[in-house]
């Protein structure tokens, strides 16, 4: 699901929370009662905020890999087209591969002109292919060029693999039952603490505020855990400016 569709249902369910607790007599409730529900509501809080710091952390870190990732994948790339540079005229078609077959891997990994649904197995796209096997397909003459080619070949392999490790680590990294319990927890949070409040329009307001605090908590997770669409996603102008390098 969109992470701001997401974001907004949850945000939604924390204004009924607000809301169902200025419905309910807090004011009838005895000391003894209020006094129980917050020590329990202490809890919660206490639960939901350390959620919340250990997802943001977790989904900066995974950002920040799938970022050194591309610029992993970024370099690769170049310096494999460097070396085929300097195995001379007979790697040309191999260079020329390599040039098809950057923009096909971009959009895939961007998901551009591709169905919103992401595919469940890895497939390489057939000029990726290409361009491995017409390195293969150099036939060395000496030995600075047996050294050409080895390197050549092991910088495919390193691009295949970064390729597939951007694979596995796409899409959204939180289940969806997580998130449910955590949204859980907010409400139940912002009804008790508009359940003691006389309600106002100033405390309204303030809890609505704090609500999409909470719920911009919920997004920046989202976002940060699914960095190749959205509003916060790596750039892919690295691998673009590369392609326009080679």
């Amino acid at each position: 699901m969109d992470a701001l569709v997401t974001t907004a249902l949850v945000f939604a369910a924390i204004c009924a929370g607000i809301f169902i607790g200025v419905a309910l007599p807090g004011h009838r409730l005895d000391s003894d009662t209020k006094d129980v529900v917050r020590l329990g509501t202490a809890l919660i809080a206490t639960m939901a905020s350390l959620v919340l710091g250990l997802l943001i952390a977790s989904a900066k870190d995974s950002y920040d890999v799938r970022s050194g990732q591309v610029r992993q994948l970024t370099a690769d790339i170049v310096l494999l087209d460097e070396i085929l540079a300097q195995y001379g005229p007979d790697a040309r078609a191999a260079r020329a591969a390599l040039r098809q077959a950057v923009a096909p891997m971009v959009e895939k990994i961007w998901q551009e002109n591709t169905s919103a649904i992401a595919p469940k197995t890895f497939h390489a796209t057939s000029l990726g292919v290409d361009a491995f096997a017409k390195v293969q397909e150099l036939a060395p003459k000496n030995d600075f060029e047996r050294e050409l080619k080895a390197r050549a070949v092991q910088l495919t392999t390193d691009i295949g693999q970064t390729r597939l490790l951007l694979f596995e680590l796409s899409g959204n990294q939180i289940p969806m039952p997580f998130l449910a319990v955590l949204t859980f927890w907010l409400v139940i949070l912002f009804a008790t603490f508009s359940l003691f409040a006389k309600p106002n329009t100033t405390i309204l307001f303030a809890l609505l505020v704090f609500g999409l605090s909470a719920t911009a908590a919920i997004f920046l997770i989202l976002e940060l855990s699914d960095p190749f669409t959205g509003l916060i996603k790596i750039s892919s102008e690295p691998l673009r400016q590369a392609l326009g390098a080679l």
